[in-house]
């Protein structure tokens, strides 16, 4: 099959299940975080995918909020000691943040499968 032969998936579903983005049946990464260099299931070369540092990026930012606006919402309501604070937050942070980071990576490599991204070229002519 070619390309054009596979049905559109949708980037959620195949960012959370961490699959192939063209087929949505092969699996994404070996191991934690290491993209695959093809799809085991319909030969989608993966090699040239580049996330960089966007899935840390966006993982920080979801995560600062969830936990700002909760130690807010727990210090205003309980004030608890500092180290319960400690107790919630530090594995919460940890926990969230690394159970985040797959989904993310998933998203934007599914996205830039979707529209065709490629590496900027700057023209120096």
């Amino acid at each position: 099959m070619t390309g054009a032969e596979y049905p559109v998936q949708p980037v959620w579903k195949t960012s959370l299940r961490a699959r192939c983005p063209r087929c949505g049946e092969g699996h994404l990464f070996k191991g934690f975080l290491d993209v695959k260099p093809a799809c085991e299931v319909c030969g989608l070369d993966l090699t040239k995918v580049d996330t960089g540092d966007g899935p840390a990026v966006f993982v920080i930012f979801a995560v600062c909020i969830l936990m700002g606006a909760g130690a807010l919402w727990l210090e205003f309501t309980f004030s608890p000691p500092l180290w319960v604070h400690m107790v919630i937050w530090i594995p919460f942070v940890v926990i969230v943040g690394i159970g985040l980071l797959r989904p993310f990576k998933a998203a934007l490599v599914a996205l830039q499968y979707k529209y065709e991204a490629r590496s900027g070229e700057l023209d120096v002519s």
